[in-house]
């Protein structure tokens, strides 16, 4: 049984649902347990976004889901992390619990592990492609093996349609004032990464077993 984690961080909630489609699509490949966990939010944020409803009922629906731990990270055989863009790269969030994780890279804890990126931008051109590519940068350093979404099982990304969806991670559009809701092909996608990156750490577990 290989064991998938789900790391993410979520302000408005799209990148939630996102999570929620990707361990909908692992938990499809027989065999694989998940686990779904988010980053801790900062104190200040939570201050100035205390009167922006959209936050406050997001966080809400977020309130069960448990705050990852390096215990988890050292768990899981592939991990994939929802992401968020900040101006094109990962928020400060998530880059405080990579940075964290010192002790993980000392040890090549996560070395070998398959991983994938997913995330949401405001608009088409606000770090579809960048916040993963990015991304990929820092989870290289750890040494994890990083996982696609290709062309020949994603026909979606073949559109002129503004929808997320690139050959480096799963995406969604949330709209400049996160009023758009994530559509089926986006969540379609989203399911297919989180089945990859589990049929390839069941795979990469075959071989070192």
């Amino acid at each position: 049984m290989s064991k998938i984690l789900i790391v993410y961080y979520s302000a408005h909630g799209h990148v939630f649902e996102m999570a929620k489609a990707v361990a909908k699509g692992a938990e499809g490949v027989q065999g694989t347990e998940v686990r779904i966990v988010k980053v801790p939010e900062f104190d200040a944020v939570k201050e100035a976004m205390s009167k922006d409803d959209v936050y406050i009922q997001s966080q809400k629906k977020q309130a069960d889901i448990p705050e990852v731990t390096h215990e988890d990270l050292k768990w899981a055989d592939g991990i994939l992390w929802g992401v968020p863009t900040r101006y094109g790269i990962m928020p400060s969030q998530m880059k405080s619990v990579l940075e964290a994780a010192g002790s993980l890279w000392q040890s090549g804890a996560l070395e070998g592990k398959p991983t994938g990126v997913f995330t949401s931008t405001g608009s088409i051109h606000g770090g579809q492609e960048t916040t993963a590519v990015t991304t990929f940068i820092a989870l290289m350093h750890f040494g994890m093996i990083y996982v696609g979404l290709p062309y020949g099982e994603n026909p979606e990304q073949l559109t002129t349609e503004g929808i997320g969806g690139s050959p480096y991670a799963a995406s969604t559009v949330a709209g400049p004032k996160d009023e758009r809701q994530t559509t089926e092909p986006e969540f379609t996608m989203a399911g297919r990464l989180g089945a990859r990156v589990a049929k390839v750490a069941e795979a990469l577990r075959g071989l070192n077993s």
